[in-house]
Parts: C-alpha cells; structure tokens; sequence
C-alpha cells in the first residue's frame, strides 16, 4: 500500500471519488494529505470531515513562483508520500519542483490531450466543433499539459451541449479514470519507456475508456 498527497484548488470532487475509491477498499492507497493552494477551496471540508490532514499554502502569499514551489514542496514532503497527484490543482509548477517528483506526480485533466491544454477546455472543445472531447490523465513534465499519458476517457459532444453539459460530462469518465490510474500505479503496473506510459498485463478495457454513449452515437 503507498501513501498518497492530493493537491486541490477548489470543490476537489476528484479527490473526493479518491477518498470513496480507498474508502471502499479498492485503492491500495493511503491518502496521508490533502493541500489547498488557496484556503476558501471546498474540498477542504471534505477531506477534514473524512479525517484526513489537511494544508493550506495560499500561493497569493508567495512573492515568486519559485518560493511557492519550494514551500509547496516542503509540505508535500513533510507527509513522505509515494506519489502526489493534482485534482484540479490551479498552479503552474516550476520545472525544479516537477523534477524533484519525477515520475510520482500526476495530474486528470479535462481534454483529450494533446488537445486542448490548459484552460477553458470544454469552451474551446465547443467553439472548435470537435465531434469527441473527454479528460487524460498524465504524468506531469516541466511541460504543461504534455507528459505522458496513463489513461483517457472520451465522451461524445452533443449538438445541443453548452459548456456545463460537456463539462458534467466529462467530469463522469474523470471520476472513473483518475482512481484506475492511483491503483495502477500503487500495484506497480506503471513503467515509463522512451517518454511513453507502458502498462504491464493490462486488462480488457483498461487501457482507454470509451463512454458508452460514443458508442450508440
């Protein structure tokens, strides 16, 4: 079992399907902290009332990027965690914080990256008429939005969505690819060969998710 850090800026409803996910017994994780880069976030409620500790390093605080990234990194490491993962972490991380969990850090985000990298990302999935849009989740690299890829999720976008019914969306497949990816990490299956994500005896359906609606389109 590894211990995890979550990262949070706001409602964390996808670390919350991380805490229902080890609740139920099926993440070989423990999740020994959640911090907060600002302290009005909402999900900081929800993970206090699931006992789990929680920090608060507002980054409006921190002159530099750097100095935030260095106490960010201090707190990270207070808790000792195997791996770190973003949930709707609204920071840009410096390239020596991202070396220094190379490998042990990942992050959900809601595109189908390569496309669609850094925000507004159903807005700009609907103003480019994209037929499937959905969310990746990643290792993250000195490089926004451009590391490896673990798993995708895609969805279909409607011709009668706006941005808050492709969002809803796609923040379904988000609550069922973000724990695999935890899981497949704290069983070991996880390698990373030639900057490419190579998961060992994957099985059936595993490696991508498809929305069953894609289907019936």
């Amino acid at each position: 079992m590894i211990s995890l850090v979550i990262l949070i800026s706001g409602r964390g409803s996808n670390m919350a399907s991380l805490l229902a996910v080890a609740d139920a017994g099926e993440l070989p994780a423990r999740i020994v902290g959640v911090i907060s880069s600002r302290p009005d976030a909402q999900g900081l409620q929800t993970a206090a009332l699931r006992g789990v500790p929680t920090r608060v390093l507002d980054y409006r605080l921190f002159a530099e990027r750097a100095q935030f990234d260095a106490a960010l990194a201090a707190a990270i490491d207070g808790f000792a965690p195997d791996l770190v993962v973003l949930a709707g972490f609204m920071r840009i991380l410096g390239g020596d914080f991202v070396r220094h969990y190379e490998g042990r850090l990942i992050n959900i985000h809601p595109s189908l990256l390569p496309a669609f990298p850094g925000l507004h990302t159903h807005r700009r999935a609907l103003a480019e008429g994209v037929r499937i849009h959905g969310c990746s989740v990643h290792f993250v690299t000195p490089d926004l939005d451009h590391g490896p890829i673990i798993i995708q999720a895609a969805v279909p976008v409607l011709d009668e969505d706006d941005e808050a019914a492709l969002a809803a969306r796609v923040l379904l497949q988000e609550h069922r690819v973000f724990p695999l990816a935890v899981r497949w990490f704290a069983e070991g299956r996880l390698r990373l060969q030639e900057g490419r994500v190579q998961l060992d005896a994957p099985l059936s359906g595993e490696a991508v998710l498809i929305a069953p609606q894609l289907a019936a389109r």
